[in-house]
């Protein structure tokens, strides 16, 4: 299972080092930033499972992270818990009404207290099944939240992105490499957006299967997905043997038992835009977007087409 990502902001270099080393020792990834500015910098690029505010900060006050985070449909489910000197009932309204963090704790803290907190968040989280196991992207019930959230507005887009060969890949290399190659296109997704999306952006992913949707506007989503089959198509190979990556396939053994070559991995991907409704509900939105995708693998099929990702528009 993927280490789960915990967000330091404190700009008081003794406390930062204090809770990463601690937090570090229980099992977690930390990320720290002494601005605000570099905090938000580190969610558009990697969204943290966790984040640990202090309010105040050099260039801004912690409660404005909070609220950037609370706005951006990749971070909103984000769990915040302050971790500050204020402790005014003023504050701790704004900390938990405005900016609806999970816990306000002031200064001087338990350090075994903050981590239960941590540990309760993170475990509620799983729980209620909003993060996927391997990637730590949103799933499930966030996923559904988002796109019925979607379906009430006007002017977005969204790509269901499937791994095609990854249940071959998987069987031949074994479950561990497998996940690798998930936090790989998660990974892929994050900075693809970081650097081409802007505030409205959504990646998450399906519990089963390696399926991953994306949301944004039209005018991006199709520079979004073409980055993201391009540097997909030109890294997917370090994940195979040299034998493998050389060779362009794999060799397996189908059910007659005569062997057959299967490609290496790529992306298909299904878009649509609200332009394209109207949809009934999320379910008939799910439906189309998988009739899309699966209309760029047969067209790719018809051409040919073996190993190079590709992406289908809908047609209705």
């Amino acid at each position: 299972m993927t280490k789960e990502k915990i967000l330091v902001v404190e700009d008081q270099q003794d406390i930062s080092t204090l809770l990463k080393i601690y937090l570090t020792s229980q099992g977690y990834e930390v990320m720290t930033a002494m601005r605000g500015e570099a905090a938000l910098e580190i969610c558009r690029k990697t969204p943290p499972s966790l984040a640990l505010l202090d309010v105040n900060l050099p260039d801004m006050e912690g409660y404005d992270i909070g609220k950037a985070l609370r706005a951006s449909p990749r971070t909103r489910h984000i769990p915040i818990i302050f971790l500050t000197a204020r402790g005014e009932r003023r504050d701790r309204l704004i900390g938990l009404g405005e900016v609806q963090a999970q816990y306000y704790i002031v200064k001087p803290f338990d350090i075994e207290e903050v981590h239960t907190i941590v540990k309760n968040q993170l475990e509620d989280a799983r729980r209620k099944n909003q993060l996927h196991p391997v990637t730590n992207l949103p799933t499930a019930d966030l996923i559904n939240d988002h796109l019925r959230t979607l379906l009430s507005t006007a002017g977005w887009a969204m790509a269901l992105v499937r791994i095609n060969g990854f249940e071959t890949f998987t069987q031949s290399y074994g479950p561990v490499v497998g996940e690798d190659v998930l936090r790989f296109t998660s990974l892929l997704l994050n900075e693809i957006i970081s650097e081409l999306g802007g505030s409205e952006e959504f990646a998450g992913q399906m519990v089963v299967g390696p399926e991953f949707v994306v949301t944004s506007n039209p005018e991006r989503i199709r520079a979004i997905c073409e980055q993201l089959m391009t540097r997909f198509d030109n890294d997917i190979g370090l994940h195979y043997n040299y034998r493998h990556r050389k060779q362009g396939y794999l060799e397996v053994q189908d059910d007659l038992g005569e062997m057959r070559q299967v490609p290496l991995m790529s992306l298909s991907i299904g878009i649509l835009s609200s332009q394209d409704g109207p949809y009934a509900d999320i379910r008939e939105l799910s439906e189309v977007v998988e009739e899309s995708r699966q209309r760029a693998v047969t067209l790719a099929r018809e051409q040919g087409r073996k190993s190079n990702s590709f992406f289908g528009r809908v047609i209705r």
